[in-house]
C-alpha cells in the first residue's frame, strides 16, 4: 500500500473516530447541562419554598393573637359599640402586617367588623357561613382555605381561627380571619429566569410567576428530566369543567423540580431553561473543540494530495494552535465563572441576611405567643381590682366620705397606669420595623422583658435576683426591641430549666467596664456535658415542644449588635448565659 493510500484509510479512520466523539461529547454535555439545570432548578424551588413558609409563619400566628383581644370579645358579645372601635384598629394592625384583610365573623357567619370597613368592598355585613374555612373553624378551631374573594374577586389564603367563650364554655361566640395575598411573593419568582408555581391536591395551579396559569390544572410531576415547554400556555373552559394546561415550546427546553411546602397537598415546582446550561463556558469549549476538529478534517482532506513529510508538518502545527486556543478559552471561561459565581454570593448573602431577619421576627411572634397568656392574666387582676375600687367609690361618695372615695380613685388611676405599661411594652415588642443599631437604655430592656414575663415569673414562683450595675443612664449599643427578644429568650430557658426545682433561684447580673457584660444564671439542673458545644446549634433543644431555635437566633442577634453571647461558668449551679455588648463611643 503506498504511502498516499495510508493516508486516505488513515484520514478515513480518523474521520470516524472525530464523529464518535463529536456524538459522545454531544451526550455529555447534554447530561451535564441536565444535571446543573436540575440543581438550580432544586435550589431555586427550596428558595421559594423556605421564602413562602416565612411568610405563612409570620401569618399564622396572628389569628391566635387576635382571639384574646379584649376589642375582638367586646364585639362578639355585650359591647355595641366595640365595632366602631376594632375596625380601624384592624386597619392599622393589617397595614402593619401587610395583611390583605382582617375581619371577625359572629356565630352565624356574617362579618360585624373588617379593616376594609370604610372601602367600597368592605366585608362588613356581608355573610360567609357559606365559606368552608368558616365551618372548619368552628368545627375544628383552625382552617386555612385558599380561594378567591367573594367580594374583592382576588385570591387569597383565608386563615381562620374560633373564638372560644372566655371561660371556655358554651359554643363558640365567632371566628376571626386573617386574608393573606402573595403577589409580593410571585413579584419576587418573576425575577427568575423559569416560570414557578404551587398546586393542591387537585393539581389546581394555586400561585404561580405567570398570572395567566392561575386556577389551571397541571399534570403530575413524574420525572426531573427536560421537557418542552409551549411559549404561549392556554387553559379555557367548557361546561364548567378546567381544562389541562398544556405548556409546551418547540424554541425551549426546561428542567422541573419541585417540593412541598407546609399547607397539605401542595407541592412547589419551579421550570428552569435548560439552553443557558448548554450554552455554559465548558459547552462552549466543547462546541470549539468539535469546530476545531471541523477545519482539522478539512485540511486532512486538502493535504492528502501533498507529500507525506508536509502533511505531518502541517497537522502538527495545526494540533498545537488548537492547543493554545482551547487552553485560552479555558482561561476565559474560567475568569467568567469566577465573576459569575462572586455575583451569586452577594445574593445569596442578602437572601441569608433577610432570611435571618424574617427568622428573628418569626421568634419573637413566638414569644408573643408563648406569653399572651400570662399577659392577659396580668391585666386581669388590675382590672377586677379597678371594679372593686369603683364601686367603693360610688358607696363612699353616696356616705359622703370624699377622702376614702380619693383614696379608691387613685389606687384605679395606679393600676390603670400599670395595665397601659404592660400594655405598652407588648405592643413596641410585637412591632416590626427596620433594626437600628444604636445607643439604648439597657436598665428599660431588662425591666420590659421582666415585665412582659412577670405573670410567668409569679406563678412559677422564682425568685429574681438582680446584682451590678443598675444605673438608668447605662447604655448599650444594640436594638431595644431585639435587644428584649435575647433577654425573654434566656429568661425563659432559664424558666424552662427551673421547672419543678425547689427554691428555684434566676439571677440577672450586669457588670459594666470597656464592655458591658449581663449574665443571666439560674440554679436548675444545669447542661450535659455531652450537649455544652450543641447548645446554639438549630433544632438542639432539651424541651419536649421547642424547636430549638431561640439560642441561634439571640446568638445571630448579638453579633449584629457587635457583641456575643456565650455559656460561662455557674454562678447558682445550674446554667450561665453572658451576653456581652458594646459600649456606645460618647460613653
Amino acid at each position: 500500500m503506498s504511502p498516499r493510500q495510508r493516508l486516505l484509510v488513515a484520514g478515513g479512520a480518523a474521520l470516524l473516530f472525530l464523529a464518535v466523539m463529536v456524538a459522545a461529547a454531544q451526550r455529555w454535555a447534554d447530561a451535564e447541562a441536565t444535571d446543573q439545570a436540575l440543581a438550580a432548578a432544586t435550589q431555586i424551588a427550596n428558595t421559594h419554598a423556605g421564602m413562602l413558609e416565612s411568610e405563612l409563619q409570620k401569618y399564622r400566628l396572628l389569628p391566635l393573637v387576635l382571639t384574646e383581644y379584649l376589642e375582638v370579645r367586646a364585639t362578639l358579645t355585650t359591647d355595641p359599640g366595640a365595632a366602631a372601635r376594632l375596625n380601624p384598629k384592624l386597619a392599622l394592625l393589617a397595614e402593619r402586617t401587610d395583611a390583605a384583610v382582617i375581619y371577625v365573623l359572629d356565630a352565624h357567619g356574617r362579618a360585624i367588623a373588617a379593616s376594609n370597613w370604610r372601602l367600597p368592598t368592605s366585608f362588613v355585613g356581608h355573610d360567609y357561613a357559606f365559606r368552608p374555612y368558616f365551618r372548619d373553624a368552628l368545627a375544628q378551631g383552625h382552617a386555612e382555605q385558599f380561594a378567591l374573594g367573594a367580594v374583592s374577586n382576588r385570591p387569597g389564603l383565608f386563615l381562620a381561627q374560633r373564638i372560644d367563650p372566655a371561660d371556655g364554655h358554651g359554643p363558640p361566640i365567632g371566628v376571626v380571619v386573617v386574608k393573606v395575598e402573595f403577589d409580593e411573593v410571585e413579584a419576587r419568582w418573576r425575577r427568575q429566569p423559569g416560570p414557578s408555581l404551587i398546586t393542591d391536591a387537585g393539581g389546581r395551579v394555586m400561585l404561580t410567576s405567570q398570572a395567566i396559569w392561575r386556577f389551571r390544572t397541571v399534570e403530575p410531576l413524574t420525572h426531573a428530566g427536560p421537557l418542552p415547554v409551549r411559549r404561549h400556555a392556554r387553559a379555557a373552559t367548557s361546561g364548567g369543567q378546567i381544562e389541562p394546561l398544556v405548556i409546551v415550546d418547540d424554541d425551549r427546553r426546561y428542567v422541573a423540580a419541585q417540593t412541598s411546602v407546609s399547607i397539605p397537598g401542595w407541592h412547589l415546582r419551579h421550570l428552569e431553561p435548560l439552553d443557558p446550561f448548554q450554552a455554559s463556558p465548558a459547552a462552549r469549549a466543547r462546541e470549539l473543540m468539535l469546530a476545531a476538529a471541523g477545519v482539522l478534517a478539512i485540511l486532512f482532506g486538502l493535504i492528502v494530495r501533498a507529500y507525506e513529510k508536509r502533511l505531518i508538518e502541517r497537522d502538527s502545527r495545526q494540533r498545537l494552535e488548537e492547543e493554545v486556543e482551547r487552553r485560552t478559552a479555558e482561561l476565559v471561561g474560567a475568569n467568567r465563572q469566577l465573576r459569575i459565581e462572586s455575583t451569586e454570593r452577594e445574593i445569596a448573602n442578602e437572601q441569608l441576611r433577610a432570611a435571618r431577619e424574617e427568622l428573628a421576627q418569626a421568634n419573637r411572634l413566638g414569644i408573643i405567643g408563648q406569653i399572651t397568656e400570662g399577659v392577659a392574666h396580668e391585666e386581669n387582676q388590675p382590672v377586677a381590682a379597678i371594679r372593686t375600687f369603683a364601686e367603693n367609690a360610688i358607696r363612699q361618695i353616696e356616705r359622703s366620705t370624699p377622702a376614702a372615695a380619693l383614696r379608691s380613685l387613685s389606687s384605679i388611676v395606679g393600676l390603670t397606669a400599670r395595665i397601659g405599661s404592660i400594655t405598652a411594652e407588648l405592643r413596641t415588642f410585637a412591632r416590626r420595623g427596620t433594626p437600628s443599631v444604636s445607643a439604648v437604655s439597657l436598665e428599660p430592656a431588662i425591666m420590659g422583658a421582666l415585665l412582659l414575663l412577670g405573670d410567668r415569673l409569679q406563678r412559677s414562683g422564682v425568685k429574681v435576683e438582680r446584682k451590678g450595675d443598675r444605673d438608668a443612664g447605662l447604655q448599650v449599643v444594640a436594638d431595644r426591641v431585639r435587644l428584649e427578644q435575647v433577654l425573654i429568650n434566656l429568661v425563659q430557658n432559664a424558666l424552662d430549666a427551673l421547672d419543678g426545682i425547689a427554691s428555684p433561684r434566676l439571677r440577672i447580673a450586669v457588670e459594666a467596664g470597656e464592655t458591658v457584660a449581663i449574665t443571666v444564671s439560674d440554679n436548675g439542673p444545669g447542661i450535659a456535658p455531652d450537649r455544652i458545644d450543641e447548645v446554639f446549634k438549630p433544632f438542639v433543644t432539651g424541651r419536649a415542644a421547642g424547636l430549638g431555635l431561640g439560642l441561634g437566633i439571640a446568638r445571630d442577634i448579638a453579633r449584629e449588635f457587635g457583641g456575643q453571647l456565650a455559656l460561662s461558668s455557674p454562678v447558682l449551679g445550674g446554667a450561665s448565659f453572658t451576653l456581652t455588648l458594646r459600649r456606645p463611643a460618647h460613653a
